[in-house]
């Protein structure tokens, strides 16, 4: 579904990621690993053409994202939910998912109905402004703000970080639930427990190349890798 050779990344003059190479299959979950600063985020930016001077190719189905913008990256179906949220906080929980529509061809299309069955929590502040939302709550509003665009890969950044564990918990039900709705997603993670509990596969990251990869079970064997490229 989604390959990417060779990416490389720049902010200014400072190259951040190195030849960078990825896939992503249908109803796939891959994690990218590493420590803070390893790249993580920006190869995601740079899969979503946030990323002012990159090199390299990413192609999503037959597209070649390379040459698209943004907003057309997204139209071809890949959302992005940030690690930061981006909520808008005087929106309305509804307003928030409306900003997020988009229409999609048949009876799977996500609605704010299949979404309060998703995350139960925010069905009972459908009328409550996102800035009186906790970090928690803002979170499960951003992922399902993303799925109302409809999206075939969800690029989800640091899901774990920042929030408590039984959001982390609820976070790890929703990657499952939406693997089995054919959905890929590419995870970004530090958290390994979290990353073993719902991936396929992982990359790590090690200031900007890929250091390791292979199946999410060998990683959790792996003492070394983790010792030297996770800190755990």
């Amino acid at each position: 579904m989604l390959v990417a050779q060779k990416l490389c990344a720049w902010y200014g003059a400072a190259q951040i990621l190195f030849d960078v190479a990825l896939s992503v299959g249908e109803g796939e979950v891959v994690a990218l690993m590493g420590r803070n600063g390893s790249g993580k985020t920006t190869t995601m930016k740079t899969i979503m053409g946030l990323v002012g001077r990159r090199a390299g190719s990413v192609r999503f189905r037959e597209h070649d994202l390379m040459r698209l913008k943004t907003f057309e990256i997204a139209r071809l179906g890949i959302g992005w939910v940030p690690e930061d949220r981006r909520i808008f906080t005087d929106l309305t929980l509804m307003e928030n998912l409306e900003v997020g529509r988009r229409g999609a061809n048949g009876s799977k299309a996500w609605t704010p109905e299949r979404l309060f069955a998703l995350f139960p929590n925010l069905a009972e502040m459908r009328e409550r402004p996102g800035g009186r939302m906790s970090g928690g709550e803002q979170q499960m509003l951003t992922v399902a703000r993303t799925l109302m665009g409809n999206p075939r890969l969800v690029l989800l950044d640091e899901p774990s970080e920042g929030v408590a564990p039984v959001v982390v918990e609820r976070m790890a039900d929703t990657i499952v639930e939406l693997k089995k709705e054919g959905l890929a997603v590419l995870l970004s993670e530090q958290n390994l427990p979290f990353a073993s509990a719902v991936s396929d596969r992982v990359y790590v990251l090690e200031k900007g190349h890929i250091a390791w990869s292979g199946a999410m079970a060998e990683l959790e064997g792996a003492d070394h890798v983790q010792r030297q490229f996770l800190g755990v």
